[in-house]
């Protein structure tokens, strides 16, 4: 076990719980995805590419598999 009173460990926390959120949300999309028809996964994907580019710019999302 890591020692709670080291320098650091508070950020390391934080950034643990960032990413596990993360995984959650992700979880969470995919119980929904797994109940959508054809035309309803291709509309997310569209919508999810499009958020893409607008957050990290375009044509970053061309190299990207989702």
């Amino acid at each position: 076990m890591t020692d709670q009173t080291r320098w650091g460990i508070d950020q390391v926390q934080v950034r643990n719980k960032a990413v596990k959120y993360q995984k959650d949300l992700v979880s969470k999309a995919m119980e929904t995805v797994v109940k959508m028809d054809e035309s309803g996964i291709t509309d997310l994907m569209i919508l999810i590419e499009a958020e893409y580019e607008r957050k990290y710019g375009e044509k970053k999302a061309d190299g990207v598999v989702l």
